[in-house]
């Protein structure tokens, strides 16, 4: 099979060069800068094992790769929020022997969130969930870290809604050739929501940086107390922490990668690169829908939503609000 990275920044990149040291054909596609670096230098990967370079086709535009293969897999690991642009961009993609990707390619949505999948079933025939839990950083264009040891990471994939089949048994088999863990699950989803309500801290480090003093760890267990109360509420199974820690075991720990410091969380990421936007809609404000679809209060998390969005289109730095003042902002936005 042949993997086409949809999105080759902290996850995606770390995936192919993973991929690539096991000897499997990876295509990246990028965007921008860290477009130019990886066609110009190749994607340099550092582990705790040491950094590796590799020089890989990569490409901006499907059209730039010609026909597809009826091998290829498709791997989405954009933000949620860049999802609908990738999926109108890959879905009418023909493949060799006849057909679109969306009738006959496999899809893998390795997000954050549980929107991807169910944009990508409206085109998509093949749509697979991925639970990632993968600590990884974007350096630099070009270059990704992992700070994960002995394994780089743990992606339980399962068929989306629910489910397993040969497709997803070949794929894990691919990706435990490498560093990675790659269990097979039939409720990948019930995976998804339980990374999803430990995602509900994301905004609160983006904002006000670590999650380490009692103001913070109260807000989080605000957040963390609506999520429970609107999956509850919504009949929606969610992977315990001690279920989603017993799967991680002692296989999976910090390291520290020569000249890649770790950084914070996706959303962090995404402040400190000033991209403009940041996935909170789709985690804190996964919540507030459900909320509202349920009759559940959410004042935190449509809180963390609004101010989280507000930092990214303010390009504000990451951390930068105290977070006794955000959570006095999220009581008065709560109240009006």
């Amino acid at each position: 099979m042949r993997y086409i990275i949809i999105g080759a920044g902290a996850i995606g990149g770390t995936v192919a060069g993973r991929l690539t040291e096991a000897g499997h054909d990876v295509v990246l596609v990028a965007r921008g800068a860290h477009y130019e670096a990886l066609r110009d230098h190749g994607l340099r990967v550092s582990t705790p094992d040491g950094a590796r370079t590799h020089p890989l086709p990569t490409v901006q535009h499907p059209h730039e790769l010609g026909e597809l293969h009826p091998d290829d897999v498709l791997f989405l690991a954009v933000k949620t929020q860049d999802s609908q642009a990738a999926l109108d961009d890959w879905s009418l993609r023909p493949v060799a022997g006849g057909g679109t990707a969306a009738q006959r390619l496999p899809l893998i949505c390795a997000q954050n969130g549980v929107e991807s999948e169910r944009m990508a079933l409206r085109r998509f025939r093949h749509v697979y969930g991925m639970c990632v839990w993968l600590p990884s950083t974007y350096v630099e264009p070009g270059a990704v870290s992992a700070a994960g040891a002995p394994y780089t990471g743990i992606l339980h994939l399962g068929r989306y809604p629910s489910g397993v089949d040969e497709t997803a048994r070949a794929i894990a088999a691919d990706l435990e050739m490498t560093k990675l863990l790659a269990p097979v699950v039939p409720d990948v989803m019930r995976w998804k929501y339980g990374k999803l309500l430990a995602n509900l801290i994301n905004a609160i480090e983006a904002v006000s940086g670590p999650v380490t003093s009692s103001a913070a760890i109260e807000l989080l267990t605000r957040a963390q107390a609506e999520g429970r109360t609107v999956l509850k509420a919504a009949g929606i199974e969610a992977a315990s922490e001690q279920e989603q820690a017993e799967a991680r075991g002692d296989r999976i720990r910090f390291e520290a990668v020569e000249g890649a410091p770790r950084s914070g969380s996706s959303s962090w990421q995404s402040l400190a690169r000033g991209t403009g936007t940041i996935e909170a809609d789709y985690l804190n404000g996964e919540i507030a829908l459900l909320g509202r679809l349920h009759g559940v209060p959410t004042p935190v998390n449509e809180g963390l939503r609004q101010v989280a969005n507000a930092f990214a289109r303010e390009q504000r730095q990451p951390g930068s609000m105290p977070v006794d003042e955000m959570t006095a902002l999220l009581d008065a936005l709560g109240r009006g």
